[in-house]
């Protein structure tokens, strides 16, 4: 839901917010313009009174004398009755100039305050202001779930570059927009009168004794009064011999006599406008120049937070599977929740969602994230959920504990989970919603069931039980839809591991023709790569299989080329398809991004750590490694003369100063080991460069990993740290499987 509310008037909102932020940056200069193009009033240097009269010496007929908020002294006058205005020095009362306010800066007042629209426009202005509340504040919401908390909003932002500029640009601006936003809504509400201003307090009134007036120079009640404690002196009407000088300071409205000096009365600020003028000053800066720039470099996050919202959104919503007939959760019978990463649970649920449909169910299909507090017509709910990662909810299902923790649903429900029986924590999400229902009193509908590798035999089995306890047949006839996919051409491979028994290839596609011979006009207009870093996943279709086995990628798109390192399975299907395929064969594959799996942008020291083919994405970090951040490889193999992976392009990184140190470990030379053996022995040379807050990045099989954590373990204990406190602030990333 804070998804939803954060997205929509987001993107309905986005070109108006971008506008009045824009505009208000300019606007917000302004305040420091002034304060340094004019002299600044000094305490102490001259009463209002010595001012008015030097100002009367040059303009025979003033109207007022007015100190703006930014400290500059503009007396407004009338001369053969066509009106001018002067800025006068402070210390003296000389003219220095006429003032010419900027054509420029009123044309963007306005629009900032109407779109130069009128009411309709003060009107949108002030929604505008609204959205960014609740823009600001559902954010901050947002990236306090994202970062664990509010105290870890500090901590390493991941995800891909358009999520981290997002979050960066926001965590950066939450407080300045968050003050201009609330500002704008309070002074357009005053503007429509909903919350009063001060403006119309009944001021008192009272009339002069008339006579011949004195000079202003001499009234009592203005030489008492300092400059710099003046706002605004209105002198009498010259033809009314009653009229008074009217005196604004900071504490209130003074009327005096003009032909005695005498102070006639004095009404005080109502509490409304001392607010009101406290709101506009914090809202536009006059008064508080420093505050004004601040302001203004906050709100140029806005069209940042515009541009890259739209693009995350587009995103989210072109990656989500559409549901024919799908019904209103409101209306539906049976609910359908589904937690997917990569989106190939949402085909099982679409499978299941068209079978329920046929058997004249209503059905409705969302994200486990999309829980609701209640389901009117609801009398079960099914949940296929995949596992992410180390047995932790996929991204559509990360807040679906937290939700079911807050709910009074109770439901019959059946869980579904979805994994590969590879990873010892098999589908263990599914597992912990599973414990969690049943803790919460929800009766089993079926018993949690699991899918292993996204068999549709499995599932249709399920859909048989599925069917039973519904009271008809239920048949599920599962086939995964096979992903859009680029042809890639194998252009080089190179062969290890032979001799170990251990058959690994470097194997490197291109587009088909997109080699360097051919014509300019060819490769300008040709097809191209999609963007994609080292580390993210290429998914590659083998003969005859709908089912994307994925591999990560050690080349990024700016070099042209997909570069993998595959070893091969016993009995796998893809793996040996590749090592099989020879030069200007092709496949079929597309790009997944991996954004979780990156290095961070901090300077200090990185520790890539891996096994066999793990090494792929350690070596695009290191060619990435433009910088020269101070990295440190640990990885093993079998043998220094059959299997070292990527051999002549370590010589390279480290003879450049890309790669500072290797450490190889080989488990089948002389005094070999593994490489967790590596580290063990490498312990204080790894404390340190910990105790400097190294990232450290992991990439291989699960024993490997596994043996990796508990030898950081073992180095991470002495400073009271631990691989799991390393992983919650993103110093520990795993990519293993």
């Amino acid at each position: 839901m804070l998804r939803q509310i954060h997205s929509l008037p987001g993107l309905i909102a986005a070109l108006l917010v971008a506008m009045l932020a824009l505009t208000g940056a300019i606007l917000s200069v302004q305040p420091a313009l002034e304060r340094f193009a004019a002299p600044s009033v000094v305490m102490g240097t001259i009463s209002v009174a010595a001012l008015a009269e030097a100002a009367r010496a040059q303009h025979a007929e003033i109207d007022k004398i007015t100190k703006t908020a930014s400290g500059s002294v503009v007396v407004s006058y009338f001369d053969n009755d066509k009106a001018g205005a002067d800025l006068l020095d402070p210390a003296t009362g000389r003219v220095i100039g006429p003032v010419a306010p900027s054509a420029t800066i009123r044309f963007i007042t306005n629009l900032h305050r109407s779109l130069l629209l009128g009411t309709a426009g003060r009107v949108a202005a002030g929604l505008g202001a609204l959205a960014m509340v609740v823009l600001t504040i559902t954010g901050a919401m947002m990236l306090a779930a994202r970062m664990g908390g509010w105290t870890g909003l500090l901590k390493p932002i991941r995800g891909n570059a358009r999520q981290r500029w997002h979050a960066q640009a926001g965590r950066l601006a939450i407080v300045g927009l968050l003050l201009t936003a609330l500002t704008g809504c309070f002074l357009s509400l005053t503007s429509f009168e909903l919350i009063p201003d001060g403006s119309a307090d009944p001021v008192a009134t009272a009339s002069g004794r008339g006579g011949e007036r004195a000079s202003v120079g001499s009234l009592a009640a203005l030489k008492a009064i300092d400059l710099a404690d003046l706002r605004e002196l209105a002198f009498p009407y010259a033809a009314d011999p009653t009229d008074t000088f009217r005196l604004t300071t900071a504490a209130g409205v003074t009327q005096i006599d003009a032909a005695t000096g005498e102070a006639l009365s004095f009404q005080p600020h109502s509490t409304a406008r001392q607010i009101y003028e406290m709101i506009y000053m914090l809202h536009t800066g006059q008064g508080l120049w420093p505050l004004g720039l601040l302001l203004g470099l906050s709100a140029l996050a806005a069209p940042i937070f515009a541009v890259t919202g739209a693009m995350i959104w587009w995103q989210r919503r072109r990656s989500r599977p559409r549901i024919a007939d799908n019904r209103p959760a409101s209306a539906a019978g049976t609910i359908i929740l589904v937690g997917s990463e990569g989106n190939s649970t949402w085909g099982f649920a679409r499978t299941l969602h068209a079978a329920l449909t046929q058997a004249g169910h209503k059905v409705h299909v969302a994200p486990m994230n999309a829980l609701a507090p209640a389901y009117p017509k609801a009398v079960r709910m099914l949940i296929l959920t995949a596992t992410y990662g180390d047995g932790t909810a996929p991204a559509s299902a990360s807040g679906f504990l937290a939700r079911l923790d807050r709910s009074a649903l109770k439901l019959p429900v059946a869980v579904l989970g979805f994994g590969d029986r590879s990873f010892p924590r098999f589908c263990r999400f599914a597992e912990d919603v599973g414990t969690a229902l049943a803790e919460k009193g929800w009766p089993a509908l079926i018993e949690i069931d699991r899918i292993d590798r996204q068999s549709a035999q499995s599932f249709a089995l399920w859909g048989e039980r599925l069917g039973i306890a519904l009271g008809h047949a239920l048949a599920l006839a599962h086939v995964a839809e096979r992903p859009p996919t680029t042809a890639l051409e194998l252009v080089k491979r190179v062969d290890y591991g032979a001799d170990v028994q251990a058959p690994t290839a470097i194997l490197t596609f291109r587009l088909p023709g997109a080699g360097a011979g051919r014509p300019l006009w060819e490769r300008l207009f040709s097809a191209s790569l999609p963007p994609f870093e080292a580390g993210d996943l290429v998914g590659i279709l083998p003969p005859g299989s709908t089912v994307p086995r994925y591999y990560s990628l050690a080349s990024s798109a700016r070099e042209g080329i997909v570069e993998i390192c595959v070893r091969k399975q016993p009995g796998g299907l893809c793996s040996g398809f590749l090592n099989d395929l020879p030069l200007g064969g092709r496949i079929d594959g597309f790009i997944k991004a991996n954004p979780a799996f990156r290095p961070n942008a901090k300077a200090t020291p990185l520790i890539l750590i891996g096994a066999g083919a793990g090494i792929a994405p350690l070596m695009g970090f290191l060619r990435a490694n433009r910088s020269h951040r101070e990295a440190h490889l640990y990885w093993g193999g079998r043998s220094p003369q059959s299997d070292f992976l990527y051999r002549e392009d370590l010589a390279i990184c480290m003879a450049d100063g890309r790669l500072t140190a290797l450490n190889a470990a080989f488990s089948r030379a002389p005094h070999g080991g593994y490489v967790q053996d590596r580290l063990t022995t490498d312990e204080q040379h790894l404390a340190a460069l910990l105790q400097r807050g190294a990232q450290i990045m992991v990439c291989g099989g699960r024993d490997m990993a596994g043996g990796v954590s508990q030898a950081i373990d073992a180095i991470l204990a002495p400073m009271g740290l631990s691989t799991f406190a390393l992983k919650a602030s993103g110093l520990y990333l795993e990519d293993v499987y």
